[in-house]
């Protein structure tokens, strides 16, 4: 009997292939700025929690129809749609935990029928992103909680939970997951991660038995 298993990746660099904040701060003119600070907190230099606030600040202004602007550019990892139709045809649960924003994730992950989504909401006042999130930031201690929420829901057992990521706030799921994957990932989380991939998603399979 094929044993269901419950595949959760990171969402920027790594189911997509930009950074979503960078994208948005396209539109407020500060993307030097927030790639650098991005840059530092993926390799584990910055706390992320303060390093999302500090770079969601530099949005402050930005009119909220510019998302509809950034999911239009945002592309796909190669091999993130072939992976999650794998897992589908295999009755294996999908999800896209993500440091990033809702607003960008949800419906992308609807497109390809991943029901299990949680990021980041950006705080929106008279048409335009106030610069703040609202609700629990999504971290690296988030993170991990969510593969173990989603695993006891979806009654997956923990050692076939697969979580895949390439910033050091993916750290504690990969460590909490029965297999963990650094996936184009930064040296920090390469030294850290059981397995490494560093061409496409759907490469991860490999890692799996059938």
């Amino acid at each position: 009997m094929r044993v269901k298993r419950l595949i959760v990746t990171d969402v920027d660099s790594t189911f997509l292939q930009q950074e979503v904040i960078e994208l948005i701060a396209d539109h407020a003119g500060t993307r030097d700025e927030v790639a650098a600070v991005t840059e530092r907190a993926m390799r584990g230099e910055l706390d992320f929690a303060g390093s999302l606030r500090e770079r969601v600040a530099t949005l402050a202004g930005v009119p909220v129809d510019a998302l509809d602007k950034v999911r239009d550019a945002v592309e796909l990892m190669p091999g993130a749609a072939e992976l999650v139709a794998a897992c589908h045809a295999r009755g294996w649960a999908f999800g896209l935990v993500s440091g990033g924003f809702e607003e960008i994730v949800r419906p992308i992950a609807e497109d390809l029928g991943i029901r299990l989504v949680r990021a980041n909401r950006l705080e929106v006042s008279g048409g335009v992103l106030t610069g703040r999130t609202v609700g629990p930031v999504i971290d690296r201690a988030a993170k991990a909680a969510t593969l173990r929420e989603w695993a006891a829901a979806e009654g997956v057992p923990i050692p076939a939970t697969v979580a895949v990521g390439d910033g050091a706030n993916d750290l504690d799921m990969i460590a909490a997951a029965g297999t963990g994957v650094a996936f184009r990932a930064k040296p920090v989380v390469k030294a850290q991660a059981p397995h490494a991939v560093d061409g496409r998603l759907d490469e991860v399979l490999a890692l799996l038995s059938p």
